[in-house]
């Protein structure tokens, strides 16, 4: 092989390599990417759950924190199971989207107010009403599995599970409209009357996280010629 065989042959190995390389490595980035905002829910998690731990008073089990906790973990549930069912029933990807910020969201917060039961040593349950902690009469009756406001029936659960494609995501956006609303009202109470700072701070989060999610959803209702009523 001549000296300029041989240089071209290296310069095109070299090429190669070096296609490779930024392969990998674009690859690599859109790993980490797709990890970070995971890895930023268990950061957040870890430094709201740690703060100001140590000196915080143990509220009672009928305290506006331990209510909130028990309450809003089980609205949250709901939210997470509607996600669950939207996604398996569209193609969409702002849906899709949207569904899966909900469920990593809402179940990430879930476990953080469990946890926080369990430090209190407190149940995670309670033969009150979910919202008799607020501070205003409570005339929400609870019926055909919704619990508290806001929260779907068992009847809308199965009219989701069944639709698919556009009137999943009409009936999707609705149902998680109506139940953001009632989390807002529970999480407004608990930023109002809850004295653990970490609760303080999740429940103000939870207010303006889901209101600027209702502000999407009725522009993605609006994009598909529909409005947030029934």
């Amino acid at each position: 092989m001549s000296d300029a065989t041989e240089t071209k042959v290296t310069a095109t190995d070299a090429t190669a390599t070096d296609a490779t390389g930024a392969t990998r490595t674009r690859t690599r980035w859109l790993r980490y990417a797709a990890a970070a905002p995971g890895l930023c829910l268990a950061v957040l998690a870890l430094v709201v759950m740690t703060t100001s731990r140590a000196d915080d008073p143990v509220p009672g089990a009928d305290s506006a924190d331990a209510g909130f906790a028990r309450g809003m973990a089980v609205h949250h549930q709901q939210a997470v199971q509607l996600s669950f069912i939207v996604r398996d029933s569209t193609d969409d990807e702002e849906v899709r989207c949207l569904a899966y910020d909900v469920i990593n969201t809402q179940a990430n917060q879930r476990g953080m107010l469990l946890a926080r039961l369990d430090d209190w040593g407190l149940p995670k349950s309670s033969q009150k009403q979910p919202m008799a902690w607020m501070d205003h009469d409570m005339d929400y009756k609870p019926h055909d599995g919704s619990l508290m406001p806001g929260m779907a029936t068992n009847t809308e659960m199965d009219e989701l599970r069944k639709a698919e494609g556009k009137d999943a995501e009409v009936l999707y956006l609705r149902l998680l409209t109506a139940h953001h609303g009632g989390g807002i009202d529970m999480a407004q109470g608990a930023a109002d009357l809850a004295e653990d700072p970490m609760i303080v701070r999740l429940a103000e989060g939870m207010v303006s996280g889901q209101q600027s999610e209702i502000t999407l959803m009725a522009d993605m209702l609006k994009a598909r010629g529909v409005s947030t009523q029934q």
